[in-house]
């Protein structure tokens, strides 16, 4: 561990429940206003603010102005998977009625981690790629594509050229915290996200973060990638 990094500064920022769902709500990749934020942690707008105002002080959200409005959305992909990290150690949360048990399943089936696919179906999408040769994991983290996973992925209308060139890590395994395998995260993952949503193939779910494996997607990477994925339980 980095001597000079000030673990227990943002352990203090996490200490919160408000703030941990304000961080979770962000988890979805979108901005949120602070009266989105502090309705998601019902608490009162006062609160909210001065909560924001300690995640902005510390690095963990970002805020955007349009107008007469502010817009927060976390500070970048490294705390959405700080956050899920740290799922993989915490105790599970008692489930304690059907609603809760329904949006556990759901976020476990097929989620957003801030912008990029997790849950059953991320894993299930990056263990098909590795599978077919498209991805092949490289030193520590990192995932490199080989010539046929951008011809593969080309078809799909992801341009893995272009993506190399962002100024942002590539593609990375990021361990799931459900599935405790990974999934692909990085600029590839992102856009590999926009891509299914876009063709259809997945969609924004009621559930927070949540996202829909639709028939068309099912058939979908099951025949592009050779990705079978089993119906969500219940």
């Amino acid at each position: 561990m980095d001597a000079d990094a000030d673990v227990a500064g943002v352990a203090g920022l996490l200490a919160d429940p408000a703030r941990v769902t304000m961080l979770d709500a962000l988890l979805a990749g979108r901005a949120l206003s602070a009266g989105e934020l502090a309705r998601c942690a019902g608490v009162a707008a006062p609160t909210a603010s001065a909560h924001l105002r300690r995640l902005l002080d510390g690095g963990l959200v970002a805020v955007e102005a349009q107008g007469r409005h502010r817009y927060y959305r976390l500070a970048g992909s490294a705390v959405a998977e700080a956050m899920e990290a740290l799922c993989l150690i915490a105790r599970p949360q008692p489930v304690r009625s059907l609603r809760q048990s329904q949006r556990a399943e759901a976020l476990r089936f097929a989620r957003t981690c801030y912008d990029h696919l997790a849950g059953v179906v991320g894993v299930a999408l990056a263990d098909s790629l590795v599978r077919a040769g498209a991805l092949r994991p490289v030193v520590g983290r990192e995932y490199d594509v080989t010539p046929g996973g951008e011809e593969l992925l080309g078809g799909l209308g992801v341009d893995v050229a272009e993506l190399r060139r962002e100024r942002r890590a590539f593609a990375r395994r990021c361990l799931d915290w459900t599935e405790r395998s990974p999934h692909l995260s990085g600029a590839l993952g992102a856009a590999l996200l926009a891509r299914l949503l876009d063709l259809g193939w997945l969609a924004r779910g009621r559930v927070p973060r949540g996202l829909v494996l639709t028939s068309t997607g099912r058939e979908g990477l099951a025949r592009a990638l050779g990705c079978e994925v089993a119906p969500p339980r219940g």
